[in-house]
């Protein structure tokens, strides 16, 4: 009975000191098992991209600057109230008369170049006009000017209206070249990224290994096994590979200055740290000719640099039409009200006239065409030098992925067949049959050889970047946030 009491008082004390203990480490390992960091993608880089670089905001201000522009060009056909008082004295017939009128009416212009007025006039003073019974009270006042040759549905203020009209359209060209290259920038400057940090964990790893290795050679030494001129050059070879480590880090450190410049937070620029250095993504085929092709058709409407061209030709058409148009003769038909008052003496209500002058020799008319028309044969070859760019570009992009693959293959199996080399020599070092210069030349071929495998997978990545680019698939706008998958490290 006393021994199964002892038991029970051992188990309660022991469960309560365990019990104490448990939540500590409980939460220690929670701690412990807190997930990685995600991985960074090249999809959440160029969203970071659309959704703050400052340029790409800078260049959204091209809308503002069209809408300007069209609102500008249309304040020359803006209706105006006009409200006219005139006055004068006359002497008819030995009689002194004050005679005028006060006219308020809207003054309107189109495109076309119809000019109209229509309001009413009072007149002022002992006014006896017959066409328009002008007394003591309002009449209703009508007129217009209208060009019939020159300037009719052409003139300057419609010409500049249709040039404000392009505005919108070449502000979306601006942006979406913008857009293009900074994503293609970004693009590069990520892999690059990636890869500085690949390189420098590849002299890390290289680093250790010669550091290891010069203790076990120190140990030996101090036995009489290795000669003191091995220690010296393993200390050597540490030495040498401190330094290039250093100028990896050197490197780390500019490509991620150079990465912050695409990725701004709150109005500056920010990098992620190398916890977030992802892995190289797997291979994908080569597009299908077919769909090859499509993507060259596709890229001749969608490419900026096509799409500009194509505007500029259309500004240099209004301007060619613009200046046929000023070789015609100048034909103006009028019908207003009279605007002087002596006139109202003489019984005239209304005037009518038409102008027409023509001018013999028209050499700013035919300077501005041949200006005019010389802009837009050039514009004609322009279109076609930018659309055989496209397909160059696409053609460009393609050999370049295909290079670079072939290029990923081939490192791969240098890198193979190097690291055997180098297991080699160790054996061969750890039976005493080689020395240690031979065996830092193997792992100095081993590094090299990874450093070349892993330069051509982000040349690789970088290919790909270049054909999104070359078919213009960044020449929309895409989506400001794309929702990140969890993917741990393995």
């Amino acid at each position: 009975m006393i021994r199964s009491l002892r038991l029970a008082v051992l188990v309660t004390l022991c469960l309560v000191c365990f019990g104490e203990a448990f939540p500590s480490a409980a939460a220690e390992t929670d701690k412990a098992k807190a997930l990685p960091p995600i991985p960074l993608t090249l999809d959440e880089v160029l969203a970071w991209v659309d959704r703050s670089h400052p340029l790409l905001k800078g260049s959204g201000t091209e809308k503002i600057v069209a809408r300007g522009r069209l609102l500008r060009a249309l304040g020359a056909f803006e209706p105006a109230l006009v409200n006219d008082w005139e006055l004068e004295r006359l002497v008819t017939r030995g009689q002194t008369k004050s005679v005028g009128f006060n006219d308020a009416f809207l003054d309107v212009r189109h495109p076309s170049g119809l000019r109209a007025i229509g309001g009413f006039r009072v007149g002022v003073g002992p006014v006896e006009i017959a066409d328009l019974e002008v007394g003591n009270r309002n009449q209703p006042i009508m007129g217009f000017s209208m060009p019939l040759l020159r300037g009719l549905m052409v003139n300057p203020e419609n010409a500049e209206l249709q040039r404000s009209g392009l505005a919108d359209p070449r502000a979306d060209i601006q942006i979406a070249q913008t857009r293009q290259d900074l994503f293609l920038g970004a693009a590069g400057q990520f892999w690059d990224w990636v890869a500085a940090w690949k390189l420098a964990d590849v002299q890390k790893r290289a680093l250790k290994v010669a550091e290891d290795r010069t203790k076990q050679i120190e140990q030996r030494a101090k036995a009489g096994a290795a000669a003191p001129l091995d220690v010296v050059e393993a200390n050597q070879e540490v030495q040498r590979r401190k330094e290039i480590l250093i100028a990896a880090q050197r490197v780390i450190e500019q490509e991620q200055y150079r990465l912050s410049m695409f990725l701004w937070d709150n109005s500056a620029p920010t990098a992620p740290g190398g916890e977030r250095v992802p892995d190289f993504p797997r291979q994908v085929a080569l597009p299908h000719p077919d769909i090859v092709k499509t993507d060259k058709v596709a890229a001749k409407e969608v490419r900026p640099e096509v799409r500009e061209v194509a505007i500029e030709a259309k500004l240099v058409n209004i301007d060619l039409e613009l200046a046929k148009n000023n070789l015609l003769p100048s034909l103006n038909a009028e019908a207003e009200p009279s605007r002087k008052p002596g006139e109202f003496v003489l019984g005239l209500g209304y005037r009518f006239g038409i102008e027409m002058r023509i001018p013999f020799l028209q050499r700013r008319a035919r300077g501005e065409v041949l200006e005019a028309q010389g802009k837009a044969d050039r514009f004609v070859l322009v279109q076609k030098f930018r659309e055989q760019q496209v397909i160059v570009d696409v053609d460009n992009a393609l050999s370049a992925i295909e290079r670079a693959k072939e290029r990923i293959a081939a490192s791969f199996q240098s890198l193979q067949l190097a690291r055997t080399l180098e297991e080699g020599e160790r054996f061969r070092f750890s039976l005493g049959a080689t020395s240690v210069l031979f065996v830092n030349l193997r792992e100095r071929n081993a590094v090299d050889s990874e450093n070349q495998w892993i330069r051509a997978q982000a040349d690789y990545q970088k290919a790909l970047a270049l054909y999104q680019w070359a078919i213009g698939a960044w020449a929309k706008s895409s989506p400001s946030a794309v929702p990140v998958s969890y993917r741990p490290k393995e």
